[in-house]
């Protein structure tokens, strides 16, 4: 490393390397003087080498930079931010605490690394992250790319890099539990399924002990870096390990013809409220990342965790764009879930915005053309935007479909309209837009809340094990435990929750929209009630394969489902219609348990439709009841004429395998009329030629 410092450029951010040097840059408008720090080891008590930046020679407008020659990848760094500490200004600068790049591509944690050490006042070096000089332009890709899967033909599989194979029962050797290299090995399952997209949850950098005391933060919404993937998950030891083998993955999954979404987290950081640690943002320009509360020295907290990162301010604006921009560039992922994405309409005063300048420049930055964008419309404090969220090509979790859905198949009143209006994909909700079908992203399960066994196995939530006396945690879980509360050894209880499961599995994957399930529903998973897992890094948030095993007829149920869904014929497929378009040109007729004569009322526990293909080849006649006795339903006469009667593809009381078959394998039905099992869906299927 040379002794000597050149001014370097404000352009690019963060810590580029090149042939005879690094060149770094950072943002601080109320910082009076920068100090650069170079470390030996990433537990050093103090740097090999303080470099303070000359803000004559170092410094163009609110850019601290320069370069340095010599210096490789591989190497350890910080800041030191010195300014004024005035919280009543909005201002929190400490010269004594080491702070990470905002725009570094690798964190590196010490073994003893200290949160409580950087929520106080003064030197925490030793114990505190530091940053990694990278260079991503090594990597072998091997021709891959983005793949661009239209949402008409995606299932998405939400899921937890670290729960998918940490359990013992895995079959993954113990070193790679847990990480992208373990998940890489168990493609070939998701792949049978037939799964053509993962949502990985937070997979940035986060603090896992941004949790209450003796627990850890396991979902991962506590991102200390929005650049750099969490080393948690890899498999190898060394700081860079993470960034290859996390392209490893990618690779893998796009062999495999599946895409990879990851949930973002841009409305908050793990630094907490003003009392939490510093490591980063606080330190450099406190009042431009946060969004502060009118006596500045508060932090306003539309989220729920103590901050709200300031989306809308131009810097954050384009931190959060130039990482989207490296994730799909450099990491080639394929879409982006957005936690709580109503925040980034709020202003810095926390105001709901009509034309969010943040959620713009997204939407249309050209790089991220054809990425998916998906939407967690709604944020902590009330703002819910769903059917109503800005932009013209952003999709929507529709959190009405998975309270409209959980609440017909439970037996509620008043449901029968809204679940027909779920299947129809909400035009109650979208249909004042000219979009297509798939802005709904339908799901019943997420990670956040019971998983499918438990929402017919609890009625309650039993969050004791994360140590805030059961308060965390949804009230509101539209679950019915089906007679026992918790696992039964009773045979007629667990046929009924069964039923369930395969009755809400069904209405998710045949509604129009785009179908998103939870990782280990088709096995059957549990958190033993437990609906807000995020600091259970046991097993009660890690998939137990054993179930996968003992619960190989719900696979083989879902991917039946998915395959049928996935039949051109059976789909809205892709013919480049809006919702409403389609309903103006399909056919659909509905009926109670008498043909054209649908039960609309409070009291109705039943529904029937008959739908045609927009081709006109195909029929299918749909019939589900919530109700607990059994039901006789009228038949419409078979579309294709007596000779082609009406096949059985679904009945959800059969014994498998006969409760979904192949459309070449479905039995016929000559009556005309069938009954359904107490709370049951059956699904027909007529052919016209």
């Amino acid at each position: 490393m040379s002794d000597t410092v050149e001014p370097g450029q404000p352009y690019p951010l963060g810590a580029d390397p090149r042939p005879d040097g690094v060149s770094f840059s950072m943002y601080s408008a109320d910082a009076t003087g920068i100090e650069l720090l170079f470390f030996d080891a990433v537990d050093g008590p103090r740097p090999a080498r303080v470099i303070a930046l000359d803000p004559a020679r170092h410094r163009t407008n609110h850019y601290w930079h320069c370069f340095v020659p010599g210096l490789g990848p591989g190497q350890l760094y910080a800041y030191r931010a010195i300014g004024p500490r005035a919280p009543e200004r909005g201002l929190r600068f400490d010269p004594n605490t080491p702070l990470i790049d905002p725009y570094g591509r690798c964190v590196a944690l010490p073994s003893g690394y200290d949160r409580r050490a950087a929520s106080a006042p003064g030197d925490n070096t030793a114990v505190a992250m530091k940053s990694v000089v990278v260079d991503v332009s090594g990597y072998d890709w091997e021709g891959d790319a983005p793949l661009h899967r239209p949402f008409s033909q995606t299932v998405i599989y939400e899921m937890h890099v670290g729960g998918f194979t940490r359990h013992p029962s895995s079959g993954i050797a113990a070193p790679k539990r847990g990480t992208y290299a373990g998940l890489i090995e168990k493609i070939p399952y998701l792949v049978e399924l037939g799964i053509t997209a993962v949502e990985l949850l937070p997979v940035f950098q986060f603090d896992p002990s941004d949790a209450p005391p003796g627990r850890v933060n396991y979902w991962g919404y506590a991102p200390v870096s929005f650049f750099a993937p969490h080393q948690g998950y890899s498999s190898r030891t060394d700081p860079l390990g993470a960034i290859d083998e996390f392209r490893d993955l990618v690779k893998a999954l796009h062999r495999a013809g599946i895409e990879v979404i990851l949930d973002v987290v841009f409305n908050h950081t793990a630094e907490g409220d003003d009392r939490g640690p510093t490591f980063c943002f606080k330190g450099l320009q406190n009042d431009a990342y946060y969004i502060l509360e009118p006596d500045r020295a508060r932090y306003a907290n539309y989220t729920g965790t103590g901050n709200t990162l300031n989306g809308n301010h131009p810097v954050v604006r384009r931190m959060i764009v130039d990482s989207l921009r490296y994730w799909v560039e450099v990491m080639h992922v394929d879409g982006f879930r957005f936690d709580l994405a109503s925040i980034l309409s709020r202003d810095e005063l926390g105001r709901p915005l009509p034309n969010p300048p943040v959620l713009f420049d997204i939407e249309t930055d050209p790089v991220l053309a054809g990425t998916k964008l998906i939407a967690e419309a709604w944020d902590a404090a009330g703002l819910y935007q769903v059917g109503g969220f800005v932009g013209d090509f952003w999709q929507e979790w529709n959190g009405h479909f998975r309270d409209d859905v959980r609440a017909f198949v439970r037996g509620d009143r008043c449901t029968v309209q809204r679940l027909a209006s779920r299947l129809l994909g909400s035009p109650d909700i979208y249909g004042h837009e000219e979009r297509e079908p798939e802005q709904s992203v339908n799901f019943v399960t997420c990670h956040d809340g019971f998983t499918l066994n438990d929402l017919v196995s609890y009625d309650r939530k039993h969050n004791e094990a994360n140590g805030e006396d059961n308060r965390d945690g949804a009230n509101d879980n539209r679950s019915w435990n089906c007679g026992v509360e918790g696992p039964s050894d009773d045979p007629q209880i667990e046929a009924l929750r069964g039923r369930q499961i395969r009755n809400l599995l069904a209405l998710n994957l045949f509604a129009l929209g785009t179908p998103m399930i939870l990782m280990g529903d088709e096995a059957r998973r549990t958190q033993l009630g437990n609906n807000n897992a995020y600091c259970q890094d046991n097993e009660i948030g890690w998939l137990d394969w054993t179930l996968v095993e003992r619960h190989r007829d719900l696979q083989r149920f879902v991917k039946q489902l998915i395959a049928l869904r996935q039949r051109r014929e059976l789909s809205a497929g892709d013919h480049g219609l809006t919702l409403n378009q389609i309903l103006a040109r399909a056919r659909i007729e509905w009926h109670g348990v008498r043909l054209g004569q649908p039960d609309w009322g409070d009291d109705s526990h039943s529904l029937a439709c008959t739908l045609w293909s927009l081709s006109g080849r195909l029929t299918i006649h749909m019939m589900v009841s919530a109700y607990w006795e059994p039901l006789r339903f009228e038949l419409p006469p078979p579309p294709g004429g007596p000779m082609a009667p009406w096949h059985r593809l679904i009945d959800t009381a059969l014994d498998a395998p006969e409760d979904i078959v192949p459309p070449e394998e479905a039995r016929p039905i000559a009556a005309d009329s069938y009954e359904l099992r107490p709370r049951s869906l059956v699904l027909l299927l007529g052919q016209v030629e």
